[in-house]
């Protein structure tokens, strides 16, 4: 397990980076994965790393696991890779937003 030092800084820019609540992530998988001719039942929607981070998201910091760390380190670097946090948004650019939003980050949201 991760230090607390190193637990605070990962806990703390994890929730800098998702910027959506657990029912707004929620509710963006169950869209994200609707189709024409079938859906999946709402807890199983959305991608293993979303349904992490939704899970991750509903989990005090006592709680964490190794595996939650390794998707929060994860989660981390993928944001802050495909964006500029102090340059957000980018709305023009949609299926950039739709796929940031599919592990809790929402470009457009201050």
């Amino acid at each position: 397990m991760a230090d607390a030092v190193e637990l605070d800084a990962l806990w703390e820019n994890f929730h800098r980076v998702v910027n959506m609540t657990s029912a707004e992530l929620a509710d963006w998988l169950r869209v994200r994965d609707s189709g024409e001719l079938t859906e999946p039942l709402p807890d199983d929607a959305g991608s293993p790393l979303g349904q992490h981070v939704l899970a991750i998201l509903q989990k005090r910091r006592m709680d964490l696991t190794e595996d939650d760390l390794r998707a929060m380190r994860k989660v981390v670097d993928l944001v802050t890779s495909q964006t500029d946090l102090e340059n957000e948004p980018v709305a023009e650019d949609t299926g950039r937003r739709h796929r940031l939003m599919t592990i809790g980050h929402d470009p457009l949201k201050a």
